[in-house]
């Protein structure tokens, strides 16, 4: 979570101050200044998975798309099935390059009409505006809306009971990957039940002068259920736990979704899109690598970037590794040649110039349903 930028040309979320007048110790990532931990990555990890937490998200971008052909150059731009979706709908999916690889990953919320908003990774979000924009052949109206919206994330199991005490939205009523439009703490809110983390909780998106106030709301309605503000530390990890890509380390430009086992969002069915004809061919063919999950049987903890060798060769890299707070061991995931990255495959990650022994494991380690 490093950034070359100076802290000063940072930018900064509309909660910068609170972040900071709380004591969280901050980074750069991205090209934001955002909080990495409060009281620690391990009791904030922890606290998800067992109770709630509370992620400041607002320097995720959102873009935009209306107007009377504005399905036509989602569904031109994206590889998953976006005219299937309803009113009130939201869906994971990719934007993608001719030849495959991501521009980035995405979620997409099917709003009220000829309305789509389009849930951006920061570091993308003028890239991913760019793109959308070279491809709009129709006649649709693209916007980089990213100025209008701050985004917080309450995630767990106790998530629904904390956010129940600032809204009348009838939670329970929202399914997974939908969301409705409604207030929380008093001010115009979208409550999506989505997430980053493998827990069940919702992402709120609101105007950026009502989040300091729904940001401490939050905290203080959710006391009693044991939340903890949280930071991008235990974010990541409990993505990990879960076998959620991050764009630079699980896919990039370079990688497609085949290779990052994420076939399941690309539907050829459908008919043109950017990147289809190369991912029909990658398909027929087979890829030649694949991500992998692995779980360290050696002592070392692989990290992100270390190469991975097999039977002693050189074969890949970790694309993201570090300690499992909840399930107490050593992962990461891998891009593997493809006939390697099979269950029960040995292999050996080099740490500091040594060779440690783990394995190649079902994902997602974690699951809530487990």
């Amino acid at each position: 979570m490093k950034s070359t930028l100076a802290a000063a040309e940072l930018r900064k979320t509309p909660l910068h101050a609170t972040h900071r007048a709380a004591g969280a110790r901050m980074a750069g990532f991205g090209g934001w200044d955002m909080p990495v931990e409060y009281s620690g990555i391990i009791a904030e990890h922890v606290a998800v998975r067992t109770a709630a937490g509370l992620f400041d998200v607002s320097h995720m971008g959102e873009i935009e798309v209306r107007g009377p052909q504005a399905i036509d150059l989602v569904e031109h731009v994206s590889s998953n099935y976006a005219s299937r979706l309803d009113d009130g709908q939201a869906q994971y999916s990719a934007l993608l390059f001719p030849h495959g690889g991501f521009v980035d990953d995405i979620v997409l919320h099917r709003m009220a009409g000829d309305h789509y908003l389009l849930c951006v990774n920061a570091a993308n979000q003028e890239k991913d505006y760019e793109w959308i924009v070279s491809q709009n052949r129709f006649e649709a109206e693209v916007e980089l809306a990213s100025d209008r919206y701050a985004q917080l994330a309450i995630q767990g199991p106790k998530a629904q009971a904390a956010l129940a005490k600032l809204t009348d939205t009838d939670l329970s009523s929202i399914a997974y990957y939908c969301f409705a439009q409604g207030e929380v703490a008093g001010e115009p809110a979208i409550i999506a039940r989505t997430g980053y983390t493998g827990e069940d909780g919702f992402e709120i998106y609101i105007a950026p002068e009502a989040s300091e106030a729904t940001w401490k709301g939050l905290l203080e309605t959710g006391g009693e259920f044991g939340i903890l503000p949280c930071g991008l530390g235990a974010r990541n990890t409990l993505r990990l736990e879960a076998a959620m890509s991050l764009y630079g380390h699980e896919i990039n430009e370079t990688i497609t979704p085949y290779e990052a086992r994420l076939g399941w969002i690309v539907k050829l069915e459908k008919g043109e899109f950017v990147g289809r004809e190369a991912l029909i061919e990658q398909k027929r063919e087979g890829p030649t690598r694949r991500l992998a999950g692995f779980e360290m049987r050696g002592r070392g903890i692989a990290r992100d970037g270390y190469r991975v060798l097999v039977d002693g060769a050189d074969a890949g890299w970790v694309t993201s590794g570090s300690p499992a707070p909840f399930l107490r061991t050593n992962i990461g995931m891998a891009m593997l040649p493809a006939a390697e990255a099979r269950l029960g495959r040995g292999v050996e990650i080099e740490i500091r110039e040594r060779c440690v022994e783990a394995e190649v494991v079902p994902t997602p380690f974690y699951s809530r349903e487990s």
